[in-house]
C-alpha cells in the first residue's frame, strides 16, 4: 500500500477547564525523526508522546506541537507566604529600605524564586496531562496517516501513468531491436560491394558475417529489455499490494535499477528512432524516481 509521507493531523478538547491541543505535521525524510515542541511544564512527556508517533508512522520528520491553555480559576498561581515573608524580612535589613530609601517593591518580590507556586498536586496534574494528551495525540496521528494515505492513491496513479508509458515504449524498442542489426549489415554488404566493385576484388562471407556478429553483439540489449520488464512487473506488484509495511526504499531502489537497464539500453542504441522512445523511457523514471522521494 502507498502511503505519503506529507501530511498533518490535529486533535483538542476542553477538561476541567482547560484546554488542549495538539498539531502533528510530517515532511519528508529517509528516515523516522520526531520533533516534539512542548510547554515547560509538560517536558516530561515528550518521550511518551514520541512513542505513540513511532508506533504509527516509520518514516518522515514528524513535527508535534501541544499547547495547553488554562481559563479556569485554578489557574492562578498560588503565593507561598512563608517565603514571601522570609524575604521581606531580608529585604527590609538592608539600610536603603529600612532607611526609606527604597521602597518595597510587591511585584519584584512575587517574582523571586519560590514566592509563586503551582496550585494543587503537580504530579496530579501532570498525569491527568499525560492521560489527555496521549489520547489527542493518537487521534491527531490518525488523521495524519489519513491524509498520507488520501495522497498515497494520487501517488498510486502517476506511478502507474508513468510504468505504462515505459512498457509501451519498451515494446516498441523491443519491436525495432533486431531491425538495426539487419539495416547494419544490408549497409555494411552494400558498401564493402561497391568497394571491391572498384578494386575488382572478391569478400570473403566469413568477414561479413564476423562484422556482422561483433555489431550485433554491441547493440544486443535483449538482456535490459528483459530485465526492465521485470523491474516493472515488480514495481506494480508492491504497489498493489495490500499490506501496511513502508514501500518507499524498495520503490526508490527499484527505480534506481530502471534507470541503470535504461542508460544501458541508450548506450548500445546507434538508431534515433530507439534513442528517442529510450528518452521517453527515462523521463518517465525520473518522473517515477521524484515522487518516490515523497513514499513512507
Amino acid at each position: 500500500m502507498i502511503r505519503s509521507m506529507t501530511g498533518f493531523g490535529d486533535a483538542s478538547t476542553h477538561d476541567e477547564g482547560i484546554h488542549y491541543f495538539v498539531e502533528v505535521r510530517s515532511l519528508n525524510n529517509k528516515y523516522f525523526k520526531a520533533v516534539i515542541r512542548l510547554p515547560e511544564h509538560l517536558a516530561a512527556l515528550e518521550a511518551e508522546l514520541e512513542s505513540v508517533l513511532r508506533n504509527r508512522l516509520h518514516r518522515g520528520t514528524v513535527t508535534m506541537t501541544v499547547s495547553v491553555s488554562d481559563t479556569s480559576a485554578d489557574a492562578a498561581l498560588e503565593v507561598n507566604h512563608a517565603a514571601l515573608e522570609r524575604y521581606v524580612e531580608q529585604v527590609r535589613q538592608a539600610p536603603s529600605v529600612s532607611g526609606g530609601a527604597v521602597p518595597l517593591d510587591l511585584a519584584a518580590l512575587l517574582a523571586l524564586p519560590g514566592v509563586l507556586q503551582p496550585p494543587g498536586d503537580e504530579e496530579e496534574r501532570l498525569a491527568h496531562a499525560r492521560v489527555v494528551l496521549i489520547g489527542l495525540a493518537k487521534e491527531a496521528a490518525k488523521k495524519l496517516i489519513a491524509l498520507r494515505d488520501r495522497e498515497g492513491v494520487s501517488l498510486c496513479n502517476e506511478f502507474e501513468t508513468q510504468l505504462d508509458l515505459i512498457a509501451n515504449r519498451l515494446e516498441i524498442v523491443n519491436e525495432r531491436a533486431p531491425e538495426i542489426v539487419e539495416a547494419y549489415e544490408a549497409r555494411l554488404k552494400s558498401r564493402v560491394e561497391a568497394l571491391l566493385n572498384d578494386a575488382e576484388l572478391v569478400a570473403e562471407p566469413a568477414d561479413l558475417i564476423r562484422e556482422i556478429a561483433v555489431y550485433a553483439e554491441k547493440t544486443d540489449i535483449r538482456e535490459e529489455i528483459t530485465r526492465l520488464r521485470e523491474h516493472l512487473r515488480h514495481f506494480h506488484d508492491v504497489i498493489g499490494s495490500e499490506g501496511s509495511e513502508p514501500v518507499g526504499r524498495t520503490l526508490d531502489f527499484l527505480t534506481q535499477e530502471m534507470l541503470r537497464e535504461a542508460n544501458t539500453m541508450a548506450s548500445k542504441s546507434p538508431n534515433a528512432e530507439l534513442a528517442r522512445n529510450i528518452v521517453d523511457i527515462k523521463g518517465a523514471i525520473d518522473r517515477i524516481k521524484e515522487q518516490v522521494q515523497n513514499c513512507e
